[in-house]
This record gives C-alpha cells, sequence and structure tokens, in this order.
C-alpha cells in the first residue's frame, strides 16, 4: 500500500512537472521537457502509466493552451503524445539492471529514441493540423520544419543528457534497486 501511494504521488509529481515545465519554457518554441518526462514515467512504471502521464498532461495543458484550444489537435496531441510514454515502458521492461559501463553507449540511445519519437510525433501533428485547417500537407509539413527541427534537435539532447539521471531519481523515490520498475 506504501509503495503504490508513493506511485500514485511520483505520477502525479511527473504530471504536474510536464505542465509547469510547459508553461515555464512557453516562450522557447518547441522547446519542452514534457515529452522526456512522459518517457521517464512510462520508462519507470510501464507503458500503461508512461501512456496515462502522456494523455493527463494534454488533458490539463491542453484545454488550457496559451496558443488556443482546438477539440481536434487537443486529441491528436493527448493521443500521440502517449507514445513517448508506450515506448518507455516497452524500453524500461528490458532495463533492469545498473547503467554502470553502459552510460555513454545508453545516453546515445536514450537521444536516439527521442530523435526518433519525436519525428514520430511531429510528423502525425502536422498531418492532423493540415487535415483539420485545411492547409495541403506538403505545406504544413514544409511550414512546420524549422519548428520540428528544433523540437527533434532539443529533445534528443534532453533525452540524452537526461534519462538516465531522471530515471535514477525516480527509482530512488520509489525506493526500489531495479531500473525498469512497473506497475501491475
Amino acid at each position: 500500500m506504501k509503495i503504490r501511494a508513493r506511485m500514485v504521488a511520483t505520477v502525479a509529481t511527473l504530471v504536474a512537472v510536464c505542465i509547469a515545465t510547459n508553461y515555464a519554457l512557453i516562450g522557447v518554441p518547441n522547446v519542452k521537457v514534457m515529452d522526456f518526462i512522459v518517457f521517464v514515467g512510462g520508462f519507470c512504471f510501464g507503458p500503461l502509466t508512461g501512456v496515462l502521464i502522456g494523455i493527463l498532461t494534454w488533458a490539463v495543458y491542453g484545454a488550457i493552451n496559451p496558443y488556443g484550444f482546438v477539440p481536434q489537435i487537443w486529441l491528436a496531441t493527448m493521443f500521440f503524445e502517449s507514445i513517448y510514454g508506450l515506448v518507455g515502458g516497452f524500453l524500461g521492461r528490458h532495463f533492469v539492471s545498473s547503467f554502470d559501463n553502459q552510460r555513454l553507449r545508453l545516453s546515445v540511445f536514450f537521444g536516439i529514441i527521442g530523435c526518433i519519437l519525436t519525428l514520430t510525433y511531429d510528423s502525425i501533428v502536422n498531418v492532423v493540423y493540415a487535415l483539420v485547417f485545411g492547409v495541403p500537407i506538403i505545406a504544413a509539413i514544409v511550414l512546420g520544419a524549422p519548428f520540428q527541427v528544433t523540437h527533434v534537435i532539443s529533445n534528443a539532447i534532453i533525452f540524452a543528457s537526461g534519462s538516465i539521471p531522471l530515471i535514477r531519481v525516480v527509482r530512488k523515490l520509489l525506493g526500489s534497486q531495479k531500473i525498469g520498475v512497473t506497475t501491475k
């Protein structure tokens, strides 16, 4: 019961941190910590919890988004943000030992994962944007490219440099010696 309460508190904290950092970084277009936190949440708690963190974050942030509210975009971002948590959750199941002796290799790996997930997320959201607003898809992709490049590069750096330290912090908060702590 104590561990479950600690996990619920940690998940709530991760959602709150996602939302707070989005508002804190509002002036820096497409540089966000949210994707990374959702990924690490999935990594530490499993795919279902990672998906939940992504959905809950966008449920709140998207509904009171300073850039405006468009229901179709809100639903798309909420649904597709969850891929960070889903992939993090599946990867977390395979990392049940220490990161020692693999730190550089795993940092590069996490950076590549962040890059691939962000390319996927941004591409899908750009297509949804085009369909919702009646913009040719190619135009949405071309006009969104500078923002996508910024998002991909910043996420690659954030994932590479922050995954191992944050996973260790969450693991310590949970009092677990395993890296991939999952819920059942």
